[in-house]
């Protein structure tokens, strides 16, 4: 097993999830993903595998706590200990509709994606980072968590108690050395990154992130809360 831990993506799709497991697997990291798709993880594993990259996959529904543990403890049995998550699930459209026409079951729907499953998420990997007292929490989220938009009204509803969940967790995990951010991944805040600027640890942001002992990025962000 690799002397880094791995790094574990949850709702892993073709674009922004595969981006970050290439970023941090040529970092030295094993990547895991897990998705609902079988078949849309064996292309991505395919993928990063040709690269020479150390993969794991495994498929089961984020939304489902018993299932999502499981997926999590299959990855780390074959990776070993979780260092880095990014939790990138995609919403469905089917709820995303102007707030006035907006039903208590679409917003059901969006919480229990964007807040009820990004916490068994937590829940799931969070004992390895905490045990090595380093590690690092990403949440993707669309425009929305930073400018919510009356056409989009489950987004900007969900994505307001996910940000408010990350900030209280960032604080709460800061003396066990592990940092939370949320990444708005079609907002983009502030000026471009200077390619020939050195981060340093606690910065975050990217479309497609790295990690070190907390997290090392490309772009400047607020740990815990978006751009």
């Amino acid at each position: 097993m690799s002397s880094l831990g791995a790094f574990v993506v949850i709702g892993a799709g073709p674009g922004l999830g595969a981006a970050a497991a290439r970023r941090f697997g040529h970092e030295g990291h094993p990547v895991g993903l897990i998705a609902r798709s079988a078949e849309h993880l064996d292309m991505m594993a395919a993928d990063l595998a040709s690269q020479g990259l150390t993969t794991a996959i495994e498929a089961a529904d984020g939304t489902g706590e018993q299932a999502l543990a499981a997926a999590v403890d299959g990855l780390r049995e074959r990776l070993g200990p979780i260092e880095a998550m990014l939790f990138s699930p995609r919403p469905s459209l089917e709820w995303i509709k102007p707030v006035l026409e907006t039903a208590p079951a679409d917003a059901e729907n969006a919480l229990a994606l964007s807040v009820i499953a990004t916490i068994a998420a937590v829940r799931a990997v969070l004992p390895d980072l905490r045990h090595h007292k380093r590690g690092t929490l990403l949440f993707t989220t669309g425009g929305a968590a930073v400018e919510p938009h009356p056409d989009r009204a489950v987004s900007g509803i969900a994505y307001a108690a996910e940000s408010a969940y990350v900030r209280m967790l960032h604080n709460a995990l800061a003396d066990d050395g592990v940092y939370a951010a949320q990444m708005p991944s079609s907002a983009p805040s502030g000026p471009a990154p200077d390619p020939n600027r050195t981060t340093s640890p606690g910065d975050c942001g990217s479309s497609t992130p790295h990690a070190t002992n907390r997290c090392s990025s490309c772009a400047d962000t607020t740990p815990g809360r978006a751009p």
